[in-house]
C-alpha cells in the first residue's frame, strides 16, 4: 500500500473514531450535511488564498482541510446506508478516464483547445441525460449550480449561453452596455430612486461588468479577489500613516484620509 493510501486509510478511522456514537467528539456528532457545508465553502475559499499567496506550505494544510470535509460527508453517508468513501473514489475515477478518452482510450485530441472541446461535448452529453431522464428539454444552462457565488456563476452563466450564439460580438459593445446600465442608475437616481429599481440596476451593472471582464478574458472572481487584497493593503498602510501624524483614523476626516490615500499609492508607484 501506498504512502497515500496509508494516510487516507488512517484519515477515515480518525473521522469514524470522531463520530463513534459512545466515544466520539460531541462538535462531530452533532453535525449533519447541510452543517458542514458552510465549512465546506469556507475552506475551498482558504484553498485559494493560499494558492492566491502563493503560500505552499499554507496550501498543504488548506489542502487537507478541505479533504476532511470531502471525507466527513463520506462518512455521514457511510453511517446512513448512502454510500462510502470508495464510491466517491470510484465515481470521480470512472469519470476522469470517461471524460480523457485520448488518454485512457485509442481516440486522439492533440491540443489543449481540442481537449476543452471535448470536455464540455461529454458533459453537455451527461447533463442531456439528465434532463431526458426527468423528463424535460435540456438547457444550455443546465448545471450551473446555484450555490455558486453570484459573480462566479454569472460568468458561467454567461459562458453557456455564448457557447450557442447568445453573446456580444466584441468589448465594444460590452463596454456600450455598461454605461448604458450606468446611466439607467443616474436616472434612477435623478428620479424617485425606488430602492427595488436601484437594486434590479445595480444588479444589471454588475452582470454587465462580468461580461466584460470575460470579454477581456479576465476572471472576474479572481479579479475581484485580487482588488480586495489591493484595497486592503492600501487602506491598513493609509490607517498606519494616520497614526504616526497622531490622529485616530475614525476621526480623520474624508480630505486627511484621501491625502493619505493618494500618499499610499504614490508609494506604491516609486
Amino acid at each position: 500500500m501506498s504512502d497515500a493510501a496509508q494516510s487516507l486509510d488512517r484519515l477515515l478511522d480518525i473521522m469514524a473514531r470522531l463520530r463513534d456514537p459512545k466515544s466520539g467528539c460531541p462538535w462531530d456528532l452533532e453535525q449533519n450535511f447541510s452543517s458542514i457545508v458552510p465549512h465546506t465553502i469556507e475552506e475551498a475559499y482558504e484553498v485559494a488564498d493560499a494558492i492566491e499567496a502563493g503560500d505552499m506550505q499554507a496550501l498543504v494544510g488548506e489542502l487537507g482541510d478541505l479533504m476532511f470535509q470531502v471525507v466527513f460527508y463520506a462518512q455521514m453517508a457511510s453511517e446512513a446506508g448512502d454510500f462510502a468513501m470508495a464510491d466517491v473514489l470510484d465515481a470521480i475515477n470512472n469519470k476522469m478516464i470517461e471524460r480523457h478518452p485520448h488518454v485512457f482510450s485509442s481516440v486522439e485530441i492533440n491540443s489543449a483547445a481540442a481537449q476543452t472541446v471535448a470536455w464540455e461535448s461529454h458533459k453537455a452529453a451527461e447533463r442531456a441525460k439528465l434532463a431526458a431522464t426527468a423528463g424535460r428539454a435540456p438547457s444550455a444552462l443546465d448545471g450551473v449550480i446555484t450555490a455558486l457565488p453570484a459573480l462566479a456563476r454569472a460568468d458561467k452563466l454567461q459562458k453557456r449561453a455564448a457557447r450557442i450564439g447568445f453573446d456580444w460580438r466584441n468589448a465594444a459593445e460590452v463596454t456600450a452596455k455598461v454605461e448604458e446600465e450606468l446611466a439607467e442608475i443616474r436616472a434612477e437616481l435623478d428620479g424617485a430612486a425606488r430602492k427595488s429599481a436601484i437594486d434590479e440596476e445595480v444588479g444589471d451593472l454588475l452582470f454587465s461588468v462580468t461580461n466584460l471582464a470575460r470579454h477581456l478574458q479576465v476572471e472576474p472572481e479572481g479579479a475581484l479577489r485580487r482588488a480586495n487584497a489591493k484595497f486592503e493593503r492600501r487602506f491598513r498602510r493609509v490607517e498606519a500613516i494616520l497614526r504616526a501624524q497622531g490622529i485616530d483614523p475614525a476621526d480623520a476626516g474624508i480630505d486627511r484620509m484621501e491625502a493619505a490615500w493618494n500618499q499610499v499609492k504614490a508609494e506604491e508607484r516609486a
